[in-house]
C-alpha cells in the first residue's frame, strides 16, 4: 500500500439513502478488484459520504478508477448528487490495517 484515492459525494437529500446503499453494494466490487489493497465507504453526515481506497502501484490505482465503482459512481452523479464526485490522488504516509 503506497498510494490511495479520497473521494468526497455529495448525495441530493433525497437520494442520501440511494447513496449509501449503492456505497454498501460497491464493496462487493472492491472484493474483485485485484489490484485494490484495502477499501473504505464512509458517511460524514446525512449527505456527505466518501470512499478512500489503497493499492501497490499507479496501474492499480488507474485500473480501479476505468472499474465498475468509478463507472456507476459518475453515472450518478447526474441524478443522485448534488454535485460530481471530488476525486483525490494521495500518497501513503502511513498505515495500520488489522
Amino acid at each position: 500500500m503506497r498510494i490511495g484515492l479520497l473521494a468526497r459525494i455529495e448525495a441530493r437529500p433525497e437520494h442520501a439513502d440511494a447513496v449509501a446503499a449503492m456505497l454498501r453494494d460497491a464493496a462487493q466490487l472492491a472484493e474483485q478488484e485485484q489490484h485494490t489493497v484495502a477499501w473504505f465507504a464512509f458517511r460524514q453526515d446525512e449527505t456527505t459520504f466518501g470512499v478512500f481506497d489503497t493499492f501497490a502501484d499507479e496501474e492499480g490505482r488507474q485500473e480501479h478508477l476505468r472499474g465498475r465503482i468509478a463507472e456507476a459512481l459518475m453515472g450518478a452523479a447526474e441524478t443522485m448528487l448534488s454535485s460530481p464526485p471530488v476525486i483525490t490522488p494521495v500518497d501513503l504516509l502511513g498505515s495500520k490495517v488489522s
